[in-house]
């Protein structure tokens, strides 16, 4: 596996252990619509929320958040709005965005954006 690969599997499993501890519960991981795929689908206090993690071992791309683009905004909206079709029971849901910062394969810093993008 490439190891851009294994850093990004290493991020979802850190944002999943950041999210149980802060009371939210996972729902699903690496939920896919076709070729689109939402990291993480999380419930807390009756909020669905669409997770999407990025990780970095360093800032030389930029800032995880970063990448994050309109694009991808656009795949994680339609991957949700077909998932809200199939799980209708939501009555509010949301965009968040993980960031990670590795350093020697451990996290050095981990940035939660509520309601990132919509």
């Amino acid at each position: 596996m490439a190891k851009h690969n294994e850093t990004g599997i290493k991020g979802e499993q850190i944002a999943e252990k950041f999210l149980v501890n802060k009371d939210y519960a996972i729902l699903y991981s690496n939920w896919r619509f076709g070729h689109k795929e939402v990291d993480i689908i999380a419930e807390k206090d009756n909020v669905l929320v669409f997770v999407e993690v990025k990780t970095r071992s360093g800032y030389n791309f930029g800032f995880p958040e970063e990448a994050v683009n309109t694009k991808k905004q656009q795949f994680l909206r339609l991957a949700a709005e077909a998932f809200l079709e199939a799980n209708g029971r939501f009555s509010y849901a949301r965009f968040d965005t993980i960031s990670i910062l590795l350093e020697a394969g451990m996290p050095k810093e981990i940035l939660h954006f509520e309601d990132a993008f919509y």
